[in-house]
């Protein structure tokens, strides 16, 4: 039988072998790339997002800690994945499945796959050149799209997965090890070593259960198919890796031996990128690209108002619109504009100003606080388009954690206002200007809004983006032991305005 030529020059690190085996059938999708959560038995875990900690050019300040997972098929790989995510309890994992990678098959190789022909445990049956490529970019840092394979159909569905970069991307399959480029991405490398007998225990109940095939067919499919394949291609892989676990799920000394060796590389990322963050402000001057809304005695007023802790809530809500009024006006004039000559009823001509921009405004709020400063944006900008973003702090680790996302399609080219009521720390605004940069906005087209903000803040978000213009009524001097600004707007800032706040409905994640 004709063997799939292999497309692009990455120099194999196993020799290519033909076999001369048809492929074991497969029915359904297998693609497990990113799920938008994981569910152990301690918590959710949301893979959509990153970690907010970045160098001063806006990029992350270690490359993520990539795991590589080897093994034969139903040995037991997404078990181990999972249990060693649920063991690191940390929000930054992407889980990345090999089978995400097929290549899309041609006319010829779609007939030999209707009948059984085309072998798919073969490592020419995997895209390596946009596997290589894509795993890089997420060690990186970066989004990328991950395509969706579908088996029923033999090619890639129209549609394909954003998955964003992590502190840890487990990357499973059963050619994990099979590409020279591919290993050097790895930083952990363990095979999934579980006994034969097992894995045919395993795919009987599977392929009896979920795909309605008898015990004789299953059985040989894997003499036939499978078996050979493991033989010939995956087992001898074993030998590269630093870690064989015997057993897969079951092998919890194995999984905790992995899990400390992991948690202390990201315990040393951490500290060395946060040490730095903390230190970059101190004895410096505020940033060029931070603009505080001048101090009138009116601003001075409406700020001695809704600081007052005895301010009553119609009050607070009263002055704190009006504030917001003024700050998004002021946002406004950083936009470009260009002179716009027009005529007036008396027939003569005006030189005025108008937006120069190749498409428009976008309003990005960082919910649920963030959402009150929408119907300002909204009365002084008309049409405007809103997205959304969830960030919450994780009380266990204190880590910002992106919960929910809906953006425009094409913000690309948009200018982003993006819009939270306070900014302490500046790790959520950190986050959400990340994840702009993720879909493509351009950084000099970023304007971040808040009503106040903490020195920190303020130094950490410019110290990472020195693009991002900052806009602010005030800026406070300090941060205390629980985040909260100091002075402060009074400790009725959330509780009030999440008082008159629309609900956010989180059932879909664009």
């Amino acid at each position: 039988q004709p063997r799939l030529p292999y497309e692009g020059s990455l120099d194999r690190l196993l020799p290519t072998i033909s076999t001369g085996l048809s492929p074991r059938k497969r029915t359904t999708s297998q693609c497990k790339s990113e799920p938008p959560l994981l569910r152990t038995s301690k918590r959710t875990i949301y893979t959509a997002g990153r970690p907010p900690w970045y160098n001063e050019h806006g990029t992350q300040s270690k490359e993520a800690f990539v795991i590589g997972l080897c093994g034969g098929s139903a040995s037991g790989k997404t078990t181990v994945a999972r249990k060693i995510i649920e063991a690191l309890d940390v929000p930054w994992v992407v889980l990345l499945s090999m089978d995400s990678f097929y290549k899309v098959l041609s006319e010829e190789e779609q007939l030999l796959a209707a009948s059984n022909d085309y072998n798919f445990d073969h490592p020419d049956a995997f895209d390596f050149a946009l596997l290589v490529h894509t795993l890089r970019k997420l060690k990186q840092g970066k989004s990328v799209k991950i395509p969706v394979y579908d088996f029923t159909t033999h090619g890639r569905q129209k549609e394909w997965k954003t998955v964003y970069g992590a502190s840890v991307i487990i990357f499973e399959g059963i050619m994990s090890f099979a590409d020279k480029e591919l290993l050097k991405l790895l930083d952990m490398k363990i095979f999934v070593d579980t006994d034969s007998d097992i894995r045919l225990v395993r795919r009987l109940r599977r392929d009896i259960t979920e795909r309605g095939r008898d015990i004789e067919g299953v059985i040989k499919q894997y003499n036939k198919f499978v078996k050979p394949a493991f033989e010939q291609y995956i087992e001898p892989t074993m030998r590269l890796a630093d870690i064989v676990v015997p057993r897969g799920g079951g092998n919890m000394v194995a999984i905790d031996l992995i899990v400390q060796h992991v948690h202390s590389q990201l315990e040393e990322r951490e500290l060395s990128v946060r040490a730095a963050l903390a230190s970059a402000h101190q004895a410096q001057p505020l940033p060029a690209t931070l603009s505080v809304l001048e101090n009138t005695p009116q601003v001075r007023g409406m700020h001695t108002i809704i600081r007052n802790k005895d301010t009553s809530r119609d009050e607070f809500i009263f002055y704190s619109k009006r504030l917001m009024r003024l700050l998004i006006e002021r946002a406004l004039s950083f936009l470009p504009s260009q002179v716009h000559v027009v005529q007036t009823p008396q027939g003569q001509d005006y030189e005025g100003r108008t937006f120069h921009g190749k498409r428009q405004i976008t309003g990005v709020s960082i919910l649920r606080a963030g959402e009150t400063m929408e119907p300002a944006l909204r009365a002084v900008c008309k049409d405007v388009r809103i997205g959304k973003i969830l960030i919450q702090t994780n009380q266990d680790t204190g880590e910002p954690e992106l919960h929910y996302l809906r953006l425009p399609k094409d913000i690309s080219e948009d200018h982003v206002i993006l819009m939270d009521c306070t900014v302490s720390t500046g790790a959520a605004a950190m986050m959400a200007v990340r994840v702009l940069l993720d879909h493509d906005v351009q950084e000099d087209k970023i304007l971040l809004v808040s009503l106040l903000m903490a020195e920190m803040g303020v130094h950490s978000v410019a110290y990472a983006f020195p693009q991002v213009k900052i806009i602010t009524t005030a800026v406070d001097k300090k941060v205390n032991d629980l985040f909260h600004i100091i002075p402060g707007i009074g400790k009725q800032l959330g509780i009030q305005y999440l008082g008159f706040c629309p609900a956010v409905k989180l059932n879909s994640r664009e």
